[in-house]
């Protein structure tokens, strides 16, 4: 199965795919980030981030999608953004009829680290083992979207069966 994870954000949306190695493990098939520029309007980046993850989705031809919740912290404006990159990217999934999870970061953490307070080194360094990576995925847009990946990897088919029943 290959899954893709999404970290959005409209100056910079992390996105990575996995795959099953078939022998009980995960590897790494691709990752990235698509960025906007800071001085086009809010509309015209947005195109941009749709347009780029539509271009990621039709190249690589994932299955099923996780993408991060939303985590409402102090900075309203933050959030705001966050949001718009977040309705864009849903609606890219939908489109492409991929199955999309929606996961808290703690819960990212849990999967990926085991321990859901884990700090951005401990999930670069957990993603990198996981993976079988020789280095740190670069930049951590992209390596938290590996770890969104992994979760969902991870965690996707057990929910999967909990919405049948």
């Amino acid at each position: 199965m290959r899954t893709l994870g999404i970290d959005p954000g409209t100056a910079i949306m992390g996105w990575g795919i996995v795959e099953e190695d078939g022998v009980g493990g995960l590897k790494c098939v691709e990752y990235g980030v698509l960025t906007t520029p800071k001085e086009l309007a809010l509309a015209q980046r947005l195109q941009l981030l749709h347009r780029g993850l539509i271009a990621v989705i039709e190249q690589y031809r994932p299955e099923t999608a996780g993408i991060e919740e939303l985590f409402f912290g102090k900075n309203v404006n933050t959030a705001l953004a966050v949001g718009h990159a977040r309705g864009v990217a849903l609606l890219v999934l939908a489109d492409a009829n991929l199955p999309i999870q929606e996961y808290r970061p703690m819960a990212v953490k849990q999967a990926v680290a085991g321990y859901g307070a884990a700090d951005k080194k401990q999930m670069q360094e957990m993603v990198r083992l996981t993976l079988g990576l020789d280095k740190i995925p670069k930049p951590d847009d992209a390596a938290d979207a590996l770890a969104i990946a992994i979760c969902h990897a991870y965690t996707g088919p057990i929910l999967a069966r909990y919405a049948e029943e």
